[in-house]
């Protein structure tokens, strides 16, 4: 039977081609336009997690794919706009165009009986269709579902300005003469204060808890440079963190100097965030932290620390919540809300459904997906047998438990990989030597 792959972005043009080296026959349903998933969205003007100011935070080099290189035109951190044309070009290399179909929704997913795979789709014109496939590969991103701080603030509700998530963020231009407050620490939020602190008259960050700040760059290295490096990865994970730690002590100081919260965890115990620009912006006075929200009354918004603003809008930058509605409700996590997958891709009660790109790594993600797509063409292709459900099931509990203790239970962190380990892992598995 065909496969049938979900998604058009990084990691479905990986699979697309992983399977046509392998000559198998699928086809990929992509409901945008045109390939490159969040890097087309900002010229096309579409909502989704993509904005104007978008650059790659991981170095060309590493980003792009295997035997397909970023031209050397491009800078070492290219804008949305050049990797979306690197996407595509890579589509036309790879000679997958003609098994994409754009503008084409999948509304649902069902396992059949005799375990084919049932996949509803529904075209632009709005015509539904029914087909069956041997295998689905869902490779259709995770930055799907807006998340807002649960409650909000006291006053949201009768706040006099705006209110939006960066979903709907586009350009800093939109805010120009106006009082904005960024809330957040993450990568869109750093990303989108910075860009507002360019129009806007008056930008707040609004920060609750302090995360790890890191340069895009030490030592003159990018980070996926040194997280590739024999010389780091033989470093133990507390050798890691003193390493980084001391360093950053050395490249920016404290975060506390910034007037922004220190971390109350170690650096690689959560997601750091990566910004060569936010504390620049700060030491300027162009972006003023501030704690968190407490409550809004017109357009005066009051701060945990007594403190408040006036503002005409504020932009959570709070993240999202992962979601694949075509499938059905709760895949793949498990009932304490970690997504429960063997080697983070096969669903081990659910033969023939497979992810590809649902990891979160400190780097690149695109080795990762290309040998994620390399091991899944190999599985649908027969030439890979898995274990058991059973030994899936313990792999997947193991790998549980060990990512809670270090970055907390949840959704977010349990897609958390480190580079070359996982990459070993997945060599391993292509091999057939994993561990009854």
């Amino acid at each position: 039977m065909t496969v049938c792959v979900i998604g058009a972005g990084l990691s479905g043009l990986a699979t697309a081609h992983a399977l046509a080296a392998r000559g198998v026959d699928f086809v990929c349903l992509e409901k945008a336009p045109d390939v490159g998933g969040i890097w087309r969205q900002p010229q096309a003007g579409e909502r989704g997690p993509g904005y104007l100011p978008l650059h790659l935070n991981t170095a060309k080099q590493l980003t792009g794919y295997t035997g397909f290189p970023m031209p050397d035109s491009f800078p070492l951190y290219p804008r949305h706009s050049d990797v979306a044309a690197y996407l595509r070009s890579y589509a036309e290399w790879a000679d997958v165009l003609p098994r994409i179909e754009p503008r084409t929704e999948v509304e649902s997913v069902r396992q059949d009986p005799d375990g084919a795979w049932t996949v509803v789709s529904r075209a632009a014109s709005g015509a539904s269709t029914s087909r069956r496939f041997g295998h689905v590969i869902v490779a259709s991103g995770h930055n799907t579902r807006p998340a807002f701080p649960d409650p909000l603030p006291a006053g949201s509700h009768s706040y006099a300005g705006t209110i939006l998530h960066s979903i709907d963020y586009r350009d800093g231009s939109d805010f120009d003469g106006q009082r904005v407050i960024v809330v957040g620490l993450g990568a869109s939020a750093v990303d989108i204060a910075a860009d507002v602190s360019r129009h806007a008259s008056r930008t707040l960050l609004s920060v609750r808890r302090g995360l790890h700040i890191v340069p895009k760059q030490l030592f003159g290295l990018s980070l996926d440079e040194i997280a590739n490096a024999p010389w780091w990865t033989r470093m133990s994970l507390s050798e890691q963190r003193h390493f980084v730690e001391q360093s950053l002590l050395v490249a920016r100081g404290r975060l506390t100097d910034y007037g922004l919260p220190e971390p109350d965890h170690r650096i690689f115990s959560s997601a750091v965030t990566i910004s060569d620009e936010i504390l620049s912006r700060i030491r300027h006075g162009a972006v003023i932290p501030r704690p968190a929200i407490e409550s809004m009354e017109g357009r005066r918004v009051l701060f945990t620390d007594g403190s408040s603003e006036e503002a005409d809008a504020i932009v959570y930058c709070t993240g999202y919540r992962m979601a694949f509605p075509f499938l059905p409700d709760g895949w793949p996590t498990g009932p304490e809300g970690a997504v429960e997958l063997y080697k983070r891709v096969v669903a081990p009660d659910h033969p023939g459904l497979h992810f590809v790109g649902l990891v979160r790594p400190v780097g690149a993600i695109t080795r990762l997906v290309e040998a994620q797509a390399r091991w899944v063409a190999r599985i649908v292709d027969g030439d890979v047998d898995l274990p058991s459900a059973e030994v899936m099931h313990k792999e997947i509990s193991a790998y549980v438990r060990g990512v809670a203790d270090r970055y907390g239970a949840g959704e977010g962190s349990s897609i958390q990989v480190d580079v070359v380990p996982y990459l070993q892992e997945l060599r391993d598995e292509q091999d057939g030597s994993y561990v009854a």
